[in-house]
């Protein structure tokens, strides 16, 4: 028995094969090869085809059904781009390109429904500002594209329209509904008040279903075209952080997964549904929540990281491979002798309040660094700003004592990793795992071919362990102080 996961990326499509029985990855196949064009046609705008997504969906099928045969698929499962909003019409056309998560024309909506719906009312009900989610993005298509909006069927998630394409139902999930800013954590069900004030009607937005278990059948046409059984249960769906960390089993309370691509992220989970006053972190339902045993994963997103490191490779060590970089990182002291980097250079932060202060650095001295010390700083600045929410993310009741991450991007680099632990105290696992796979288990599991969790991710790969480095506490505590009032000083004139 086979299980399929896909994952919509912004950038590309990923679709993973796994073995049920063995619990092992049988392939996959990622499409397109160069990036998925993301359009901006205003400044601030991030736009992408639905289609395209579906088209590459398909891609990669044919290429894996060619190569490994998909005709004993048993599940699916997918994993998405959070926060985008797709809109159909009665066929399920899309009427419009799907204004994703990194497009912020409704910033400024979600702020005045924050204020009018009440700051209490939205942190007690929502966990959350109504921000730059979905919900707010449809509330622009109503006042700007009337058209569209009058024509509008249903909407939602990326996830959602990939699974109406695979199956004819139009449907979202729970979880799915909480990251639209559309879930009424007080009731435990969608959020009407919300909707109401945007003036949204009721029968736009679908049904909702657990994201873990059977949540609609693939047609005919899957069939014909991939040798998918007609009937095959999609059952498990996702936003990519939160099953970021159910492809890490981070699964129960106080286990907690993080991410250092492009931008970083820890996700940990909580039985409590807890708001952040100043909203510097995000809660929403994790995948294996139920009324009767909650689960909340809460959040912590930092736009400036692994951004940081890909800049210093392009523009200051031209032709260096990363293994090049974090050797020459590696040849410099704990704290870079004095040389600070703060990372925030890719967009206001949110946990800094939605504040932008840009990449700074401080202590240069041209007779003791070189570019090692560059690398060296930038990596450990990026650490601090882990540090930094995780300070957050404590005051909050979470105290990480173990953080599970893929064996990826800044977690390739000995020093960061090491850096990470030593500041955090938590020892660091890495697995070999991705989000294409761990849909793929998801949707076994969701369909019963798994009948518990450890059965589930029986096949998961443990490939290093990380503990804190004691010779480092000294001085990278004694770093981490000055950037961090660096940071606020910088922060009380922004």
């Amino acid at each position: 028995m086979k299980s399929i996961g896909i994952d919509v990326g912004t950038s590309f499509i990923k679709v993973s094969l796994l073995d049920v029985e063995s619990g092992r990855c049988l392939g996959a196949s990622t499409y397109p090869e160069s990036e998925m064009p993301v359009e901006a046609v205003r400044p601030g705008w991030a736009e992408q085809d639905p289609d395209m997504w579906w088209e590459n969906v398909g891609s990669c099928l044919k290429k894996l059904d060619e190569q490994y045969s998909l005709k004993d698929v048993r599940s699916i499962g997918i994993t998405y781009q959070m926060h985008g909003l797709v809109c159909v019409d009665k066929n399920g056309k899309p009427l419009r390109k799907s204004i994703i998560w990194s497009d912020s024309r409704a910033v400024e909506i979600g702020a005045m429904a924050f204020k009018e719906i009440g700051k209490e009312e939205c942190l007690t009900r929502l966990l959350n500002s109504p921000g730059n989610f979905t919900a707010s993005k449809m509330a622009w298509v109503k006042q700007n594209e009337p058209e569209v909006f009058s024509q509008t069927y249903k909407f939602f998630l990326p996830g959602d329209y990939i699974a109406y394409k695979l199956s004819g139902d139009m449907s979202t999930t729970d979880s799915g509904l909480s990251e639209q800013i559309l879930w009424d954590f007080r009731e435990d069900a969608p959020a009407g008040f919300v909707r109401e004030y945007y003036g949204i009607p009721a029968s736009l937005v679908p049904g909702h279903k657990p994201s873990l278990g059977i949540q609609s059948l693939t047609r005919e046409a899957v069939e014909k075209q991939w040798n998918i059984p007609k009937g095959t249960p999609i059952s498990y769906r996702a936003g990519d952080q939160p099953n970021n960390a159910f492809s890490l089993n981070v699964m129960e309370e106080g286990e907690v997964a993080a991410t250092a691509g492009t931008s970083g992220v820890v996700y940990g989970i909580t039985s409590r549904s807890t708001a952040d006053p100043f909203s510097r972190v995000n809660q929403f339902l994790h995948v294996n929540h139920h009324r009767d045993n909650p689960h909340y994963g809460v959040l912590l997103c930092i736009n400036g990281t692994g951004i940081l490191n890909a800049w210093i490779r392009r523009n200051l060590l031209s032709g260096y491979s990363y293994n090049q970089m974090n050797q020459e990182a590696s040849g410099v002291p704990a704290g870079s002798e004095g040389l600070l980097i703060l990372p925030f250079g890719n967009g206001a932060e949110r946990m800094l309040e939605n504040r932008y202060t840009g990449v700074n650095m401080s202590g240069l001295d041209l007779n003791r660094h070189h570019r090692g010390h560059f690398v060296r700083a930038a990596q450990e600045g990026i650490a601090f700003s882990f540090r930094y929410g995780i300070e957050i993310m404590k005051e909050m009741g979470m105290h990480p004592g173990m953080i599970r991450a893929g064996e990826a991007n800044m977690f390739l680099s000995p020093v960061f990793i090491k850096t990470l632990a030593t500041l955090t105290g938590a020892t660091i696992e890495l697995y070999n795992t991705d989000g294409a796979l761990g849909a793929a288990r998801g949707a076994a599991w969701g369909a019963g071919l798994y009948k518990s969790r450890k059965e589930c991710f029986s096949g998961l790969d443990k490939v290093w362990t990380q503990t804190p480095e004691t010779s480092w506490e000294e001085p990278l505590e004694q770093a981490y102080k000055v950037w961090k009032q660096q940071l606020e000083s910088i922060l009380s004139n922004v």
